[in-house]
């Protein structure tokens, strides 16, 4: 079984939710016996040549980096080299890329496609964006022989929309980690004057819809001097927002030590007392589950998304409300609660159930 990959910057390694599903699924997918090639944009990945990532091999094609311009030119370009492949099934992510179904349809190939997000709702699009958006949500849903959704929201959405009967509800999920060594700890803690259990974790891209501007100024309003705020993360493009936010962590003394993996990432989370993620807009968060997964004490908005993943109502606060964010965030810095949620990983985001499914989709297309 070939298997087309479109729609991710890349593996591995590289900032943003989808990179990190593909990250994990497609070496689980090759390990079931398919061969996966993962057509990803020259401007993300390590390096620029075609080479293997876990088994599966990772193509940079081309794409001019400008917000807006990316995903369309890179989709096309990736479009022929797809067909000159000639695989068995498309597998093309997020809404943006969908809008290609029907050629591949033409050309005799199965089409899936994983609805990660309504993207057309993030800030930074203006009104002719959202409409190619929703214009591409539509064609890739009509056209796709499979349409894979990682929330109830979605599939909800998609059958009330457009009639959509040939979903299939696939979770992101989550790699539960070993606990790293003392050593490592006190390496990377001590790379950022941290110490652990007195600070709050965030983490993720740049952007509006995030809700870092939140959480900053709930962290403002906490008042609590031994208590450090950390955002893990960076913008893909320079923006007005980006450099306000900047100037306002660094206003209240927050460390943000920009995109990080691997090391250094884990041990950020293993010793954070508290994850906070104040998002408008979300799929089905993947650092939702891997603050989960670390048993870290979690407050969170009360966007749909995030309310899918079973947490304690404790655990929310309303959209926006940044007195709110501030109230829960204090609350759980002075009386933090001893968790278990690997049970809920476990349960209902285990990325080896992921990979079943989605081969048992793929075998299912080719019957």
């Amino acid at each position: 079984m070939k298997i087309a990959v479109v729609g991710t910057r890349g593996i591995p390694d590289i900032m943003g939710g989808i990179e990190t599903h593909c990250q994990q699924l497609y070496p689980r997918i090759v390990e079931r016996g398919a061969r996966v090639v993962v057509f990803a944009r020259k401007a993300y990945t390590p390096q620029k040549d075609p080479y293997e990532y876990k088994g599966v091999q990772v193509v940079p094609v081309y794409a001019p980096k400008i917000s807006g311009i990316e995903t369309i030119v890179h989709t096309f370009r990736c479009f022929l080299k797809v067909v000159a492949w000639k695989p068995d099934i498309v597998h093309l992510h997020a809404i943006g890329p969908s809008f290609v179904a029907p050629l591949f349809r033409l050309f005799g190939l199965k089409a899936v496609y994983t609805h990660h997000g309504q993207d057309y709702n993030r800030a930074k699009w203006g009104l002719l964006a959202k409409s190619i958006l929703r214009l591409s949500e539509y064609v890739g849903t009509k056209f796709s022989n499979r349409v894979i959704v990682i929330s109830d929201l979605l599939e909800r959405w998609l059958q009330k929309k457009y009639h959509c009967n040939k979903t299939a509800r696939i979770n992101n999920g989550v790699t539960l980690l070993p606990t790293l060594s003392e050593d490592k700890r006190q390496q990377w803690l001590g790379k950022y004057g941290l110490v652990g259990k007195r600070y709050i974790f965030a983490l993720g891209r740049f952007v509006k819809e995030k809700g870092f501007h939140d959480l900053i100024a709930a962290y403002k309003k906490m008042e609590l001097k031994d208590v450090s705020l950390v955002i893990a993360g960076a913008e893909d493009f320079e923006s007005e927002y980006v450099n306000k936010m900047k100037a306002d962590a660094a206003e209240v003394g927050a460390i943000l030590p920009g995109f990080i993996h691997g090391e250094e990432l884990q041990v950020l989370f293993e010793n954070a007392s508290l994850f906070v993620i104040p998002s408008y807009h979300e799929g089905l968060p993947i650092v939702l589950l891997e603050a989960l997964g670390y048993n870290r004490n979690v407050v969170a908005s009360d966007i749909p998304a995030n309310m899918e993943v079973p947490l304690p109502e404790e655990c929310f606060y309303e959209l926006g409300d940044v007195d709110e964010l501030a109230k829960k965030m204090r609350h759980f810095m002075e009386n933090p609660v001893k968790c278990d949620f690997r049970q809920i990983v476990k349960e209902h985001y285990d990325w080896d159930k992921i990979a079943d499914q989605t081969m048992d989709l793929y075998k299912s297309l080719l019957k």
